[in-house]
């Protein structure tokens, strides 16, 4: 179970992570986090940076070491993560490492309403998306051989887990689209009556109402 952090914004973590390399000023944190992808990374609210750097500073998890100015910007201070901080960057590390946590992809959203299409269009956009996701992954696996070149591995490991998710997905997309294309889905022929007739199937009504008296188990 993940715990509740004084500061529990992604972005927290992020910015951590920046001033384990050296201290910096909140616009070079920023410049740096946007350099190394991290917002592709983690869901960032770039509203919030400020406010993250306050709560980060207030709770001892960095700290203020000079203060810089030049003639053509406001004056600006430099920050430098505390012990405290690098407790939580790697406490908060090991909870994201080892712990799994609900997670809920927009696919899988999709997916849960298929049914609302009629299964030639549910196919024909499945397509879509295996052919888009084949592309991607084509791009995706150049970007990391040529970073790869320059960069260790350690720092792109987030890129092989992204490519080996996106290679999964793509797999069982295949397998899908096999099933429906032949077909040999389970249930494919209600599902497809439902659409041309209009009239709801009578193991779906009768599947409907048994799970709508179901026992309520979420207390």
């Amino acid at each position: 179970m993940s715990k509740r952090r004084k500061v529990g914004n992604l972005l927290a973590l992020a910015v951590l992570s920046a001033l384990v390399q050296r201290p910096m000023h909140p616009y070079e944190i920023a410049t740096t986090l946007r350099a190394w992808g991290k917002d592709q990374d983690m869901e960032f609210k770039w509203g919030s940076f400020y406010t993250v750097i306050r709560n980060l500073d207030k709770h001892r998890m960095i700290e203020a070491v000079e203060s810089v100015r030049d003639s053509r910007r406001p004056e600006r201070t430099v920050y430098r993560i505390t012990e405290v901080g690098r407790a939580e960057l790697v406490d908060w590390a090991r909870e994201l490492v080892a712990t799994p946590m609900p997670e809920h992809p927009r696919f899988r959203a999709g997916l849960s309403v298929l049914a609302a299409l009629h299964p030639d269009e549910a196919t024909d956009l499945l397509r879509q998306r295996l052919a888009l996701l084949e592309d991607a992954l084509r791009r995706d696996r150049e970007t990391l051989d040529t970073h790869l070149r320059e960069i260790p591995r350690l720092f792109l490991v987030e890129s092989e887990y992204d490519l080996a998710m996106r290679a999964a997905e793509a797999n069982w997309l295949r397998a899908l689209l096999a099933e429906l294309t032949s077909g040999s889905y389970p249930g494919l022929d209600t599902w497809r009556a439902f659409h041309e007739t209009g009239e709801m199937p009578a193991e779906l009504t009768e599947l409907a109402e048994r799970t709508s008296r179901a026992p309520d188990t979420t207390d």
